[in-house]
């Protein structure tokens, strides 16, 4: 909330002093181009309800724009539709539609170009090649904006929210839906997202890659092409998120890859392929969190060191946790896992014999994919019930010493 007190100031001042000016049909200014030519900063630009086809307009001047009754600026499918480059500009009730593609530039609907203290709030896009493209800008504010992509191939998609090298943004409940990744970070740090609903993405929900003190919080990721990746970051902060229904042969809830100092805390991972898949991940905190139905609730390769897995629970999962080695470097303890059989003889809540999550049937899956078909078959059945009988036969190195006889209260 802090950094958002320089934005909120700043625009107070400005509307004391503010001009306002009016845009549209039977207006004396009748084209926005011509309104933001005669603005001078501080004022306010009411555009009213009307289809604008202007190309590529600019704006780096510190004015409101405001749309009255939704007016329509349409790219005609072949150019950008708004810059932004400057200090201190808002953007509200535009619809933005049909702006260009190109293989070769990033097209956007709406671009953000060496800024400060730009807030986008209420808008919807459609049609759009990128919808938000933010660089090199501070103290952005993006919220309450309904984006839908055009939903094609993944080539021929660009992304809902695309920030790259900034800093201190936010972005809040927004709905983006049918662009190849729904929200992309890369290089963006000391930044928020929270509330938002991102699905049916072709590739990711959510994609970021070296931003590192970037918090995530009560977002839901849902029916995305391959779930959420979150790589060669640090300090990363997921909390009260919804991971949902992102089912494929490389899809999952959360994908983590060199991942380090961070926290996965109070979310819930629901009918995943796999819930978290991890590699090459260091010093994250894994706790509170709910797996239910999930293909794996855990997928923990061997790269991975150091890691804590403690007070989750675990449902209706086909397998609880997978690996590809024999070397186990993380720890779980205080877990629920509903396959567990144990005993509690001095009813402390605490499991009296050690649960291995690692079945010996889904480490053959592990080295044979396609012996998969097999799940269900009673040969499967079999080979449960003797590890049950002989526990040798599981995994002996990833074990949870102090699983929970009863699922834990979050």
């Amino acid at each position: 909330m802090k950094n958002l007190l320089p934005i909120l100031l700043l625009f107070v001042m400005s509307d004391a002093l503010a001009n306002k000016i009016t845009v549209g049909k039977n207006k004396a200014i009748t084209m926005l181009r011509e309104g933001i030519k005669t603005a001078m900063d501080g004022d306010t630009i009411l555009l009213n309800e009307g289809i604008y086809k202007e190309g590529n307009i600019i704006i780096n001047k510190a004015i409101y724009l405001i749309g009255i009754n939704g007016p329509v600026l349409d790219g005609e499918n072949k150019n950008e539709i708004l810059t932004l480059s400057g200090k201190n500009i808002v953007i509200k009730g535009i619809q933005f539609v049909n702006a260009g593609y190109s293989s070769m530039n990033d097209y956007a609907a709406l671009k953000i170009i060496d800024a400060t203290n730009v807030v986008i709030e209420n808008n919807t896009f459609n049609n759009s090649f990128f919808a938000i493209h933010v660089s090199n800008a501070t103290h952005s504010v993006i919220r309450k904006n309904t984006i839908k992509g055009n939903n094609k191939s993944e080539h021929l998609s660009g992304n809902g929210i695309h920030l790259w090298k900034c800093n201190t943004a936010l972005i809040d409940n927004n709905h983006i839906t049918g662009h190849r990744d729904g929200i992309y970070f890369e290089f963006v740090t000391e930044s928020t997202i929270q509330n938002n609903l991102s699905e049916k993405n072709i590739r990711y929900g959510l994609h970021f890659m070296f931003s590192n003190n970037d918090n995530y919080f009560n977002n839901t990721f849902r029916n995305n092409g391959a779930g959420v990746a979150v790589m060669y970051s640090h300090k990363v902060k997921m909390e009260g998120n919804k991971f949902e229904m992102n089912w494929g042969p490389s899809s999952y809830g959360i994908l983590l890859k060199d991942i380090t100092d961070s926290y996965i805390q109070h979310n819930t991972f629901l009918k995943n392929s796999v819930g978290i898949y991890m590699e090459g991940s260091s010093r994250i905190e894994v706790s509170k969190n709910i797996f239910k139905e999930n293909g794996w609730a855990l997928k923990v390769q061997a790269s991975c060191d150091d890691n804590n897995f403690f007070q989750n629970n675990l449902f209706g999962n086909s397998f609880d946790v997978g690996t590809n080695g024999s070397l186990v470097l993380n720890k779980f303890y205080n877990n629920y896992w509903d396959k567990y059989e144990g005993y509690d003889r001095n009813k402390d809540g605490i499991g009296d014999v050690p649960y291995h999550p690692v079945s010996m049937y889904s480490m053959i899956v592990e080295q044979n994919p396609n012996s998969l078909i097999l799940l269900r078959s009673f040969m499967v059945s079999l080979l449960d019930k003797a590890e049950k009988a002989i526990p040798s036969l599981a995994s002996e190195n990833l074990v949870d010493d102090k699983p929970m006889i009863k699922s834990i209260k979050l």
